[in-house]
């Protein structure tokens, strides 16, 4: 004796109700997996290049407060561009010359919310920075938002880069 299998029967609109379901269900299982690999995954950060990084802060800091001009020069690419916080641009020589001649000047810089990200020979290092100080006499104190970008040239790591933007009080996170 054989055993019969029956399978049910649709009509054509149940059937295309069926199919459409099916649909809606497979796309909805699948979604959150196509979703998840729109999400920036923060990938592995060599941890002796983020201390090298982090300790490279602390002499930047501690020139700057110093005005210890040839701590600050070995720091800086030749080629480095700096974009402060009222939109001027810097080089190196003229960074250098401005903290020389004592044109800018800080008393006191604390920093805080600190990110390294290593992206092989380049790592970019956003902070948040309380500070006081002044440029050609005007003062400056406040919170600030920046970004410096370091590159291993010759396998000595350079500051090439750095932007801050002053935090407003009446500022939104996003």
């Amino acid at each position: 004796m054989q055993a019969q299998i029956s399978f049910p029967t649709f009509s054509a609109s149940q059937g295309k109700t069926i199919h459409a379901v099916t649909w809606t269900v497979l796309l909805m299982l699948c979604l959150p997996a196509a979703h998840g690999t729109s999400i920036p995954r923060p990938h592995h950060q060599p941890k002796q290049i983020v201390r090298t990084i982090e300790a490279l802060e602390q002499q930047w800091q501690q020139a700057e407060l110093h005005a210890n001009i040839g701590v600050m020069a070995g720091m800086l690419s030749d080629d480095y561009l700096g974009i402060y916080g009222d939109g001027t641009l810097a080089t190196k020589a003229e960074t250098l010359a401005a903290a020389k001649s004592g044109a800018v000047r800080f008393t006191e810089i604390d920093t805080s919310d600190r990110k390294v990200r290593v992206f092989g020979t380049t790592v970019v290092v956003v902070s948040r920075a309380e500070v006081a100080g002044a440029i050609d006499g005007e003062d400056i104190s406040g919170h600030y938002r920046y970004t410096r970008v370091y590159h291993r040239i010759d396998g000595v790591w350079k500051i090439v880069s750095f932007e801050a933007s002053s935090i407003k009080s009446h500022a939104h996170t996003h």
